[in-house]
């Protein structure tokens, strides 16, 4: 190898040995087990509670606390993160996880002996987060609570080894916040996606990436896949529980421009792929046809219904078909 201008200039034969080179190592890494069975071992059934909340001014702190008791979650003496899902704001939409079921579950958290409890989010979409959490009214709820907001676009970063590899990658940059806490809670709002079909608590961990690391729209998810980035988000950070706001979803073409659609119910777990695929067997649509779910399902999680526990009420008093884009009417039907 040569320099010129100080500058290291690669010759034709570096290439032609080169070539062969990246080519093996791409096709090792497309060979390689994308994870590690031993790593994901869970129970044969998993408990999914279906709560009934009709309206955002209920008593939601006693309709999560109950979910809590069903599911036996224990958080007494932990270190809580709530993780909604902040969007964008326009006020004739529903785009976000509602301040109310966030403000629920904080509180619900504390009552039950929860060391601390801190909110966090890091959206995607808008850069400026002070103005989302303002105007959608979670900052009063928060105030109101003394419980802290945490911007994740913005935390300070640890590199973390990823649970899988189907990005293709072996490690990220993440939010100490996250990385430390003792139980990370995904609070999605309940909604269609123009991509993925539905966007619930495992595509809801897209809002851990720092965008002040991976830029807007969390780009390197993006140029990933979604599909992808879904699962290794999902086996890295190992939410323990999903409190789901179905009160009011989205349907359309979510996760942003749609209509609002009334459901009426919370759903909670702690097995997030058993708690995605109930809310899609909710709405319409059938989890084993959507990619993301499929794969988490063969290691995170539990899919098909016979392993799924309903606690609450069932299934069958809330199911509904939400309307979806044209594109992804095959992932529609009853399974």
């Amino acid at each position: 190898m040569s320099e010129r201008a100080g500058r290291p200039l690669v010759s034709r034969r570096d290439l032609l040995i080169a070539g062969p080179v990246a080519a093996l190592a791409g096709v090792l890494a497309w060979r390689a087990p994308k994870y590690d069975p031993a790593r994901f071992a869970h129970a044969a059934t998993s408990d999914v509670a279906i709560l009934p909340a009709d309206r955002y001014d209920a008593d939601l702190v006693d309709v999560i606390g109950r979910g809590l008791r069903l599911l036996k979650v224990e958080v007494r003496g932990k270190k809580v993160l709530l993780k909604p899902n902040l969007v964008e704001f326009f006020p004739d939409r529903v785009i976000n996880t509602d301040p109310a079921v966030v403000a629920a579950a904080a509180e619900a958290f504390l009552h039950h002996g929860a060391r601390s409890v801190v909110v966090a989010e890091g959206p995607g979409h808008r850069r400026d987060t002070e103005y989302l959490v303002t105007a959608t009214g979670l900052f009063d709820r928060l105030r109101e609570l003394r419980t802290a907001f945490v911007d994740l676009n913005q935390d300070d970063v640890r590199r973390a080894r990823l649970g899988s590899r189907f990005m293709g990658l072996q490690d990220l940059a993440l939010p100490v916040s996250v990385l430390d806490a003792d139980l990370v809670v995904s609070m999605p709002k309940l909604k269609t996606h123009h991509w993925a079909g539905m966007t619930c608590s495992l595509k809801n961990l897209f809002g851990v990436v720092p965008g002040a690391v991976y830029g807007w729209p969390k780009n390197l998810l993006h140029f990933r896949g979604i599909e992808n980035s879904i699962v290794d988000l999902a086996a890295t950070v190992r939410p323990g529980l999903a409190i789901v706001d179905g009160i009011v979803g989205m349907e359309g073409d979510g996760p942003i421009m749609g209509r609002a659609r009334q459901v009426g119910a919370l759903v909670m777990g702690q097995d997030l792929v058993a708690v995605d695929a109930t809310c899609a067997r909710l709405i319409g649509l059938r989890p084993e046809r959507m990619p993301y779910l499929a794969t988490a399902g063969a290691f995170l999680g539990n899919l098909e219904p016979e392993r799924i526990s309903q606690q609450g009420e069932p299934l069958s008093r809330y199911a509904t078909t939400f309307d979806i884009r044209p594109g992804l009417k095959a992932l529609q039907g009853r399974s």
